[in-house]
Protein backbone atom coordinates (compact mmCIF):
# COMPACT_ATOMS: atom_id res chain seq x y z
CA UNK A 1 0.00 0.00 0.00
CA UNK A 2 1.37 3.38 -0.72
CA UNK A 3 2.65 5.68 1.69
CA UNK A 4 3.06 9.54 2.12
CA UNK A 5 6.07 10.76 3.31
CA UNK A 6 7.47 7.22 3.98
CA UNK A 7 7.68 3.17 3.03
CA UNK A 8 5.91 0.47 3.88
CA UNK A 9 6.77 -1.88 7.12
CA UNK A 10 7.95 -4.98 4.12
CA UNK A 11 10.09 -2.36 2.43
CA UNK A 12 11.64 -1.68 4.98
CA UNK A 13 12.97 -5.29 6.20
CA UNK A 14 14.38 -5.31 3.04
CA UNK A 15 18.39 -5.34 2.47
CA UNK A 16 18.38 -2.73 -0.42
CA UNK A 17 21.31 -3.07 -2.99
CA UNK A 18 21.43 0.90 -3.19
CA UNK A 19 20.02 3.79 -1.16
CA UNK A 20 20.05 7.32 -0.01
CA UNK A 21 19.55 8.35 3.27
CA UNK A 22 17.96 12.48 3.80
CA UNK A 23 19.57 13.22 0.75
CA UNK A 24 19.86 17.08 1.33
CA UNK A 25 22.32 18.45 -2.82
CA UNK A 26 21.58 21.22 -4.84
CA UNK A 27 23.84 22.84 -7.91
CA UNK A 28 24.70 25.98 -6.27
CA UNK A 29 25.20 27.03 -2.58
CA UNK A 30 22.71 27.53 -0.25
CA UNK A 31 20.10 26.52 -2.94
CA UNK A 32 18.68 22.95 -2.14
CA UNK A 33 17.15 20.93 -5.08
CA UNK A 34 16.81 17.55 -2.80
CA UNK A 35 15.53 18.58 0.84
CA UNK A 36 15.82 15.31 2.79
CA UNK A 37 15.24 12.66 0.07
CA UNK A 38 15.03 8.71 1.20
CA UNK A 39 14.74 6.05 -1.82
CA UNK A 40 16.09 2.35 -2.48
CA UNK A 41 16.58 -0.07 -4.54
CA UNK A 42 16.79 -3.49 -4.02
CA UNK A 43 18.71 -6.07 -6.27
CA UNK A 44 16.81 -7.10 -9.18
CA UNK A 45 14.38 -4.34 -8.79
CA UNK A 46 12.97 -1.66 -11.45
CA UNK A 47 12.41 1.67 -9.54
CA UNK A 48 10.92 4.48 -10.89
CA UNK A 49 11.21 8.44 -9.76
CA UNK A 50 7.89 10.54 -11.25
CA UNK A 51 7.05 13.79 -9.72
CA UNK A 52 6.45 17.31 -11.51
CA UNK A 53 8.20 19.42 -12.58
CA UNK A 54 11.40 21.02 -10.51
CA UNK A 55 10.44 18.23 -7.76
CA UNK A 56 14.33 17.44 -7.95
CA UNK A 57 14.18 13.78 -9.70
CA UNK A 58 16.81 14.30 -12.41
CA UNK A 59 19.26 16.06 -9.36
CA UNK A 60 18.29 12.96 -7.29
CA UNK A 61 20.16 10.87 -9.84
CA UNK A 62 22.96 12.62 -10.15
CA UNK A 63 23.92 13.10 -6.90
CA UNK A 64 23.54 9.75 -6.49
CA UNK A 65 26.20 9.24 -8.70
CA UNK A 66 28.15 12.11 -8.34
CA UNK A 67 27.51 14.44 -10.12
CA UNK A 68 26.01 16.78 -7.78
CA UNK A 69 27.63 18.11 -5.04
CA UNK A 70 26.07 16.61 -1.61
CA UNK A 71 25.58 18.79 1.16
CA UNK A 72 24.13 16.28 3.86
CA UNK A 73 22.49 12.78 4.33
CA UNK A 74 24.07 9.73 2.44
CA UNK A 75 24.46 7.30 -0.59
CA UNK A 76 25.05 3.64 0.03
CA UNK A 77 25.71 0.66 -2.14
CA UNK A 78 25.41 -2.65 -0.24
CA UNK A 79 25.75 -0.64 2.98
CA UNK A 80 29.08 0.95 2.05
CA UNK A 81 28.83 4.58 1.86
CA UNK A 82 30.07 6.30 -1.67
CA UNK A 83 28.64 9.29 -1.07
CA UNK A 84 30.32 12.10 -3.31
CA UNK A 85 32.80 9.21 -4.76
CA UNK A 86 33.05 10.66 -8.50
CA UNK A 87 31.20 9.09 -11.34
CA UNK A 88 34.02 7.37 -12.48
CA UNK A 89 35.27 5.43 -9.29
CA UNK A 90 31.22 4.50 -9.40
CA UNK A 91 31.41 3.17 -12.91
CA UNK A 92 34.44 0.75 -11.02
CA UNK A 93 32.07 0.23 -8.13
CA UNK A 94 29.09 -1.17 -10.16
CA UNK A 95 27.28 1.78 -11.35
CA UNK A 96 25.83 3.14 -14.40
CA UNK A 97 24.23 6.46 -15.94
CA UNK A 98 22.66 7.04 -19.03
CA UNK A 99 22.02 11.08 -19.56
CA UNK A 100 18.92 12.00 -20.97
CA UNK A 101 20.57 14.42 -23.29
CA UNK A 102 24.15 14.32 -25.59
CA UNK A 103 23.95 11.01 -24.41
CA UNK A 104 25.64 9.31 -28.01
CA UNK A 105 28.75 10.17 -30.19
CA UNK A 106 26.72 10.93 -33.33
CA UNK A 107 29.76 10.93 -35.62
CA UNK A 108 31.40 7.32 -34.26
CA UNK A 109 29.73 4.30 -35.06
CA UNK A 110 27.31 1.95 -32.89
CA UNK A 111 30.42 -0.21 -32.08
CA UNK A 112 32.74 2.58 -31.50
CA UNK A 113 29.94 4.37 -28.89
CA UNK A 114 29.95 0.98 -27.06
CA UNK A 115 33.90 0.67 -27.32
CA UNK A 116 33.78 4.03 -25.57
CA UNK A 117 32.08 2.45 -22.37
CA UNK A 118 34.71 0.09 -22.09
CA UNK A 119 37.98 2.37 -22.89
CA UNK A 120 39.81 1.20 -20.23
CA UNK A 121 39.25 -2.18 -20.13
CA UNK A 122 39.45 -3.11 -23.43
CA UNK A 123 40.66 -6.53 -23.40
CA UNK A 124 36.90 -6.97 -22.23
CA UNK A 125 35.24 -5.55 -24.95
CA UNK A 126 34.70 -8.48 -27.24
CA UNK A 127 33.08 -11.06 -24.40
CA UNK A 128 30.81 -7.60 -23.33
CA UNK A 129 29.60 -6.89 -26.97
CA UNK A 130 28.70 -10.14 -27.61
CA UNK A 131 26.55 -10.01 -24.21
CA UNK A 132 25.07 -6.97 -24.77
CA UNK A 133 24.24 -8.01 -28.13
CA UNK A 134 22.34 -10.58 -27.13
CA UNK A 135 20.00 -7.95 -25.51
CA UNK A 136 19.97 -5.65 -27.80
CA UNK A 137 20.84 -7.39 -31.52
CA UNK A 138 20.41 -4.34 -33.05
CA UNK A 139 23.65 -3.05 -31.88
CA UNK A 140 25.87 -5.86 -33.26
CA UNK A 141 23.61 -5.97 -36.56
CA UNK A 142 24.45 -2.00 -37.47
CA UNK A 143 27.36 -1.68 -35.64
CA UNK A 144 29.48 -0.49 -38.61
CA UNK A 145 26.48 2.25 -38.43
CA UNK A 146 26.68 6.01 -37.37
CA UNK A 147 24.86 6.55 -34.43
CA UNK A 148 23.87 10.72 -35.52
CA UNK A 149 21.39 8.20 -38.49
CA UNK A 150 19.72 6.57 -35.59
CA UNK A 151 16.16 7.37 -34.66
CA UNK A 152 15.68 8.98 -31.11
CA UNK A 153 14.48 5.77 -29.42
CA UNK A 154 17.82 3.46 -31.24
CA UNK A 155 19.87 6.16 -29.69
CA UNK A 156 18.96 5.36 -26.51
CA UNK A 157 19.63 2.05 -27.33
CA UNK A 158 22.93 2.59 -27.68
CA UNK A 159 23.41 4.63 -25.00
CA UNK A 160 21.78 2.14 -22.73
CA UNK A 161 24.09 -0.47 -24.63
CA UNK A 162 27.20 1.78 -24.11
CA UNK A 163 26.42 1.62 -20.06
CA UNK A 164 26.00 -1.46 -19.86
CA UNK A 165 29.19 -2.29 -21.78
CA UNK A 166 31.16 -2.50 -17.96
CA UNK A 167 28.03 -5.05 -16.37
CA UNK A 168 26.71 -2.28 -13.90
CA UNK A 169 24.65 -3.66 -11.16
CA UNK A 170 22.50 -0.72 -10.88
CA UNK A 171 21.95 1.47 -13.93
CA UNK A 172 20.87 5.41 -13.82
CA UNK A 173 18.27 6.14 -16.37
CA UNK A 174 17.58 10.05 -16.63
CA UNK A 175 14.36 10.23 -18.96
CA UNK A 176 15.02 7.63 -21.25
CA UNK A 177 11.70 8.46 -23.05
CA UNK A 178 11.84 12.23 -23.36
CA UNK A 179 11.45 13.87 -26.54
CA UNK A 180 10.50 10.51 -28.38
CA UNK A 181 7.28 10.03 -30.47
CA UNK A 182 4.90 7.29 -28.93
CA UNK A 183 6.42 4.44 -31.14
CA UNK A 184 9.91 5.63 -29.47
CA UNK A 185 8.76 5.35 -26.92
CA UNK A 186 7.27 2.22 -26.45
CA UNK A 187 10.55 0.89 -27.88
CA UNK A 188 12.37 2.18 -24.78
CA UNK A 189 10.59 1.26 -22.21
CA UNK A 190 10.51 -2.41 -23.90
CA UNK A 191 14.91 -1.78 -23.93
CA UNK A 192 14.30 -0.74 -19.99
CA UNK A 193 12.00 -3.94 -19.36
CA UNK A 194 14.65 -6.29 -21.17
CA UNK A 195 17.72 -5.00 -19.14
CA UNK A 196 15.82 -5.19 -15.70
CA UNK A 197 14.83 -8.94 -16.70
CA UNK A 198 18.37 -9.72 -17.53
CA UNK A 199 19.11 -9.19 -13.99
CA UNK A 200 20.27 -5.36 -13.44
CA UNK A 201 18.49 -3.35 -10.98
CA UNK A 202 17.35 0.34 -12.45
CA UNK A 203 16.48 3.44 -10.90
CA UNK A 204 14.73 5.56 -13.65
CA UNK A 205 13.61 8.95 -13.86
CA UNK A 206 10.72 9.57 -16.10
CA UNK A 207 8.68 12.48 -17.26
CA UNK A 208 5.95 9.91 -18.91
CA UNK A 209 4.43 9.02 -15.27
CA UNK A 210 1.58 6.49 -16.43
CA UNK A 211 3.89 4.24 -18.49
CA UNK A 212 6.14 4.16 -15.66
CA UNK A 213 4.26 3.30 -13.13
CA UNK A 214 3.26 0.72 -15.51
CA UNK A 215 6.58 -1.31 -15.77
CA UNK A 216 8.15 -0.36 -12.29
CA UNK A 217 8.35 -2.76 -9.32
CA UNK A 218 7.87 0.06 -7.01
CA UNK A 219 8.13 3.79 -7.66
CA UNK A 220 8.30 7.20 -5.56
CA UNK A 221 7.09 10.34 -6.20
CA UNK A 222 9.12 13.44 -5.19
CA UNK A 223 7.43 16.76 -4.20
CA UNK A 224 9.59 19.27 -3.37
CA UNK A 225 12.59 17.29 -3.51
CA UNK A 226 11.83 14.57 -1.08
CA UNK A 227 9.70 11.30 -1.60
CA UNK A 228 5.96 12.01 -1.36
CA UNK A 229 4.83 8.82 -1.71
CA UNK A 230 6.06 5.44 -2.48
CA UNK A 231 4.69 2.11 -3.47
CA UNK A 232 4.07 -0.15 -6.47
CA UNK A 233 3.52 1.23 -9.67
CA UNK A 234 0.27 -0.44 -9.47
CA UNK A 235 -0.90 1.21 -6.48
CA UNK A 236 0.48 5.22 -7.17
CA UNK A 237 -1.01 4.30 -10.55
CA UNK A 238 -4.50 3.94 -8.53
CA UNK A 239 -3.60 6.09 -5.42
CA UNK A 240 -6.61 8.84 -5.97
CA UNK A 241 -4.32 11.53 -4.22
CA UNK A 242 -1.71 10.88 -6.64
CA UNK A 243 -4.03 10.81 -9.64
CA UNK A 244 -5.40 14.00 -8.58
CA UNK A 245 -2.22 16.11 -7.42
CA UNK A 246 0.07 14.71 -10.07
CA UNK A 247 -0.62 12.21 -12.56
CA UNK A 248 -2.85 15.05 -14.43
CA UNK A 249 -0.41 16.71 -15.64
CA UNK A 250 2.99 15.02 -14.68
CA UNK A 251 2.91 13.40 -18.58
CA UNK A 252 3.51 16.85 -19.98
CA UNK A 253 6.53 18.17 -17.45
CA UNK A 254 9.94 17.40 -17.60
CA UNK A 255 12.51 17.53 -14.48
Amino acid sequence: MSTEAGRPAAEAAEQPLLRTEDLVAGYIPEVDILTGCSVHVASGELVGIIGPNGAGKSTLIKAMFGLVPVRSGQVLLKDVEITGRPAHRLVGDGLGYVPQNNNVFPSLTIEENLQMGLYLRPKEFPARMAAVGELFPLLVDRRAQKAGSLSGGERQVVAMGRALMTDPEVLFLDEPSAGLSPMMQDTVFEAVERINSAGVSILMVEQNARQCLDISDRAYVLDQGKEAYTGTGEELAQDPKVIELYLGTLTRVDS
